[in-house]
Parts: structure tokens; sequence; C-alpha cells
């Protein structure tokens, strides 16, 4: 959410990011010992309908599949995840030296870091406790 506002955006898709949550409608089930729930993207063959997909040609039919009928991984309770999220996002804002959106994006710079870097700024040789694992 940050990197898209970063870069500009005035608003974000976040259909997956809600399906996870218990609030959505679809069923929460146990693949390979990991809570999931379902979730299909709009332009699935499991969401699409000629009504809302006819391309003015003969019959309707959309020529090929855009999104995916998948899982997304299981994340509890709306208002305690997009507080978290939200959390993020500000304190990334506030990294930056930002205190609103527009400053954000004025001031935000990307930069690429390799995957050594990102170990090496985590914890490291370290043995991690069992709780400290499971708050991320």
């Amino acid at each position: 959410m940050a990197l898209a506002l970063a870069m500009g955006a005035d608003f974000m898709m976040l259909g997956r990011y809600f399906a996870r949550f218990d609030e959505s409608p679809t069923r929460k089930l146990l693949v390979g010992g990991t809570y999931v729930k379902e979730y299909w993207g709009e332009g699935s063959n499991r969401a699409r309908n000629w009504q809302r997909y006819d391309d003015g040609g003969k019959g309707g039919k959309m020529a090929f599949e855009e999104g995916v009928d998948s899982y997304v991984p299981y994340a509890g309770n709306l208002k305690d995840g997009l507080d978290v999220s939200l959390a993020k996002v500000k304190a990334t804002m506030c990294s930056c030296g930002s205190s609103s959106i527009e400053e954000f994006q004025q001031k935000a710079r990307l930069v690429v870091v390799s995957s050594t870097s990102i170990i090496e700024g985590g914890a490291h040789d370290v043995i991690q406790k069992e709780n400290d694992r499971t708050a991320r």
C-alpha cells in the first residue's frame, strides 16, 4: 500500500487484501495445514458473466481469462488487520518525513536494494523466540 501511494496512487484495488478477513463472504478452509480463504479475481471464469463482460460479438463470450480462482492466507478480524496495515503505512510515511499523502508522494524515494541488504537489515545470527515469529 505504501509503495502504491509513494508512486502517486490516489486509490488502490484491494479485493485480495479484504478477501483474507473473517468479514469476507468466502469460506475459510484448511489447506496443507494452513487456513486460507477462497479468492477469485474479477476477470476469472468464476466471476465473469456475459452481461458484465459482453464484448459486443455473437454469443457474448470472452476469449480469455484475466483473473485467477485461488486461495489467500487467512488473516482473522478485519479491524485488527486494518489497524496493523494503517500503522505500517503511517510508519513508512513518517520515515520519509511526511504527514500527508501528498507530501509522501513528493518526498518518497524508491531505492533498489540487494537481497543481501534486506537480510542484513533484519534480525540475523539470532534464534528468534516462537512468539516473535507469529507476531509478524
